[in-house]
């Protein structure tokens, strides 16, 4: 049974039919899902490169499960051996960066830093700009270096200084020398503080007044 378009009316009484009437119909799944044949195919071309799509699909489906498998197992023994996932972290990190190193980029970038290297290095600038900072370095260090020996001499004559007086000090007191000065200036100062004190006495003293015999006033 087959139907056209002339005999589909909505307005028909029998128009709740329809669906009935089209359940009949047999549906073909290929035809249906079949679109227009490319150009430049066959119909016979475009049915083997259908029939390996499909294959292909097939077998990324069943890779994509095989993976997923693997992928459990590998945590699996990740955990029993007690590796974190950052130890995967660090491990991936290190597996990026000799990748990285090995790469044909990174060598040429290498090569290319490394002849610039070289020409700076050999430049006339280069090295005079070396040894002009060589010299400054030279000239510093020996500045330096004598300004440190200089403090250090004037630090050790302040120490020696120091030592031979706390030395010197005790020694020269408990010489004959020094015993001398000190026993002259001491009868010195003792004639000094006696002669005070006799002539202090002598002008307090009334025997000088009682010498001279009375006088006799005379009338006139």
């Amino acid at each position: 049974c087959s139907l056209s378009v002339t005999d589909i009316n909505l307005n028909s009484p029998n128009k709740g039919l329809l669906s009935d009437a089209m359940t009949d119909v047999p549906v073909d799944s290929a035809a249906a899902a079949r679109t227009s044949v490319p150009a430049g195919l066959t119909l016979a071309e475009e049915e083997e490169l259908r029939s390996e799509l499909a294959k292909v699909e097939e077998e990324i489906g069943t890779l994509r499960q095989v993976l997923a498998a693997k992928e459990r197992h590998c945590g699996e023994l990740k955990r029993k051996l007690g590796l974190t996932p950052l130890d995967g972290l660090k491990q991936n990190l290190s597996k990026s960066w000799h990748d990285v190193q090995v790469s044909n980029a990174y060598v040429k970038t290498s090569e290319k830093l490394g002849e610039w290297n070289d020409k700076v290095t050999q430049s006339d600038f280069y090295k005079k700009t070396q040894e002009t900072l060589s010299q400054a370095g030279q000239k510093t260090s020996a500045a330096l270096s004598n300004v440190g020996s200089v403090i250090s001499r004037k630090l050790g004559d302040m120490s020696s200084y120091s030592i031979r007086h706390s030395i010197s000090m005790p020694a020269m007191r408990n010489s004959a020398t020094f015993k001398s000065f000190e026993d002259r200036v001491g009868t010195i100062k003792s004639r000094v503080v006696g002669s005070r004190e006799n002539s202090t006495e002598g002008l307090h003293s009334p025997s000088g007044a009682g010498d001279k015999p009375p006088q006799d006033n005379a009338p006139f």
